[in-house]
């Protein structure tokens, strides 16, 4: 009696679970996934500030004026993006060619029988300075693949990554709207693409191309980006000036823990493309896109909460109670040392602002995905406030200024306010540039609004 008492609450919790909508509007939920912390980053809640200098200007109309706005919460690298972590996008590149290439050769060229076992992408890559020693035996093979992937000055410019992504403001204008009414995009819609010509492996030339919209695919844009950090950054950028120990700043074990520089901004977005593929690859649930972070969203970030704050530590003094510097960069003229480095530090010497987020003045600036014009506060939107152009390779280099934020170990104070803003062409690496992603979240939830 007792296990039958037992039995039909159970039954009739079942069927109640179980049961239709029974011709009501009940909504349609989708299965609960939950989104998890990513590493190495830390909880931006949203909030509004006032956006802009808070002193005065430094840059004269590299200015824009001072803004009340709104931006949602997100996620960001609680550091810059340092060597170990880019060489780690380089090496997957470099072995994603590789074992393209191996599994690309055909038997008739290299004299071998056909083999019919599958290649084992999980299988590390014997990438060694004597291949034939890694490998037990003399392979043409393989000298034939280092030497696609590297020139005669050791610079890899077959290092390529390949990516997709869809062009939402193209896809968004009025003379691409899809028309209902037919079924079919009008014959006035167009997407401007870009075009690689390749010879060897290697790029010789892009250019742009308008192509006739037949579909939504038409909106996806291919880009191909030499992934490998610029090694003579600091010699191009400093003339008269003794660097050449910096060409191994990028390989060397001692600087892992260093923010990368001598990366364009292409590449930083390339970065972000692959980390967004390279997480959803290991992942069930795909969330929001890895990126670069608005102007807006970065000064949030920067001023650590804090209201109308001219520096991320949130005083208008650049050293703290004890006399240190509280920052990476140029506190004399001709003194670079004073504040404990000469060039870069490793990332997290100083301490954090109050997002818990490091080195968001000095140290290296960063770039930004925002375009820069000097009227971006008033051209822009009160709630995210964005304004960012893909520029296309035929385009004019003012259209490729992006700009770039937190000032750098050779800058003076003002370049490490929060509202400072100055710029560089996207195409350009520089030894005092680097970059960290941001990720949006669609967490609403109370305990989501804390830093985990």
């Amino acid at each position: 009696m007792r296990k039958l008492l037992f039995i039909i609450p159970l039954l009739g919790l079942l069927v109640a679970c179980n049961s239709k909508p029974a011709g009501e509007l009940v909504g349609q939920s989708n299965s609960k996934v939950n989104e998890t912390s990513p590493y190495g980053m830390v909880w931006i809640r949203g909030g509004a500030f006032m956006m802009g200098a808070n002193d005065q200007d430094a840059f004269w109309s590299f200015k824009g004026e001072s803004k009340m706005v709104s931006v949602d919460g997100f996620w960001m690298d609680q550091t810059e993006v340092t060597n170990t972590e880019y060489r780690q996008f380089v090496v997957w590149v470099r072995d994603s060619i590789a074992r393209q290439l191996l599994a690309n050769v055909s038997p008739e060229k290299w004299r071998q029988k056909k083999d019919t076992a599958k290649l084992n992408w999980k299988r590390p890559l014997p990438w060694k300075k004597t291949w034939e020693k890694a490998s037990g035996e003399e392979d043409a093979h393989a000298d034939s693949l280092w030497n696609s992937l590297k020139n005669y000055n050791n610079k890899f410019e077959g290092l390529n990554y390949v990516y997709r992504w869809y062009d939402l403001e193209q896809a968004a204008r009025e003379y691409n709207k899809f028309d209902r009414a037919h079924g079919h995009y009008p014959n006035s819609s167009f997407a401007i693409v870009d075009e690689y010509y390749f010879d060897g492996g290697v790029i010789k030339m892009r250019t742009k191309r308008i192509s006739p919209v037949h579909s939504t695919e038409d909106f996806y844009m291919t880009k191909i980006i030499n992934v490998y950090p610029d090694k003579l950054a600091f010699c191009t950028d400093f003339t008269y000036s003794y660097n050449d120990p910096t060409v191994k700043y990028f390989t060397l074990r001692s600087y892992d823990q260093y923010p990368v520089v001598g990366v364009t901004w292409e590449q930083a977005k390339a970065f972000c493309a692959w980390r967004t593929n390279y997480y959803n690859s290991n992942h069930l649930f795909q969330g929001q896109d890895y990126r670069l972070p608005t102007e807006a969203e970065w000064e949030w970030a920067a001023r650590g909460g804090k209201q109308q704050s001219m520096y991320p530590w949130g005083g208008p003094y650049i050293r703290d109670g004890k006399g240190c510097y509280l920052a990476n960069f140029k506190p004399m003229r001709g003194n670079y040392r004073a504040d404990g480095e000469v060039r870069t530090a490793k990332v997290a010497t100083y301490p954090p602002n109050g997002f818990g987020l490091y080195d968001m003045a000095g140290n290296v600036s960063e770039w930004t995905e925002s375009s820069f014009m000097s009227i971006n506060a008033n051209g822009t939107h009160d709630l995210n406030p964005s304004f960012a152009y893909n520029a296309k390779e035929k385009d004019s280099d003012i259209l490729k200024r992006k700009i770039i934020k937190g000032g750098s170990w050779k800058d003076v104070a003002a370049y490490l306010q929060c509202g400072a803003r100055t710029f560089e062409y996207q195409t350009e690496s520089r030894s005092y540039i680097g970059f960290r992603c941001v990720k949006s979240t669609n967490l609403k939830k109370k305990s989501a609004m804390k830093n985990f």
